[in-house]
């Protein structure tokens, strides 16, 4: 069986709501994200993944990702890992996209970086890191991270430029699921948010 990884972002907090850069800041979930991550794990619990037992589970060590992990039910099978962690936006922390591109009107978080933060060279490293991992056994994979961090993911599983996460949306507690077609890796669902129905 060749591996896949399933990818669930975590659930609503304050500064997602309002579109803030939500980097190393621990924003706890909103009661509508914890309602939306009792509802990812509801869907995992039945068929046709009926609980996931097989899978290896990693999650991030921020709050927003862990809360919403455990309350999907698979916070006694996660480790923690720093790789799954959200992009460090440096000086653009806490900011909206309108109030970078009033500084800054052409900045593309995908083409440009932020300013004292981390370097897309280094998100793309930690995202290289968890596809080698992902692929590294003959077991599916589940983690639960942020946005920005699992569209390079996406990019990365497929081969493809960091800048291809910039045409990957990701809503809160979705679900997406990358594996293969071919031999060669595919999308098999993005941004899967039926659960929320």
């Amino acid at each position: 069986m060749a591996p896949r990884i399933l990818l669930a972002r975590h659930g609503q907090t304050e500064w997602s709501v309002s579109g803030r850069h939500t980097g190393r800041t621990d924003i706890p979930l909103l009661d509508e994200g914890r309602r939306g991550a009792k509802l990812l794990g509801e869907r995992l619990h039945h068929a046709p993944w009926d609980g996931l037992p097989d899978v290896e589970v990693r999650a991030s060590p921020l709050v927003r990702a862990k809360e919403t992990c455990e309350l999907a039910g698979f916070g006694a099978r996660a480790q923690e890992w720093d790789a799954l962690l959200e992009i460090d936006y440096g000086a653009y922390e806490g900011l909206t996209p309108a109030q970078i591109k009033a500084d800054r009107p052409d900045w593309l978080i995908w083409r440009d970086g932020v300013p004292a933060g981390e370097t897309l060279a280094e998100v793309c490293a930690r995202a290289d890191a968890v596809v080698d991992w992902a692929r590294s056994a003959d077991r599916d994979v589940l983690v639960f991270a942020h946005g920005h961090i699992l569209r390079v993911l996406g990019a990365r599983w497929l081969g493809l430029d960091v800048s291809f996460a910039a045409r990957l949306r990701l809503a809160p507690t979705s679900l997406s699921v990358l594996g293969w077609a071919y031999g060669e890796p595919a999308v098999e669902s993005w941004n899967d948010t039926g659960h929320l129905d």
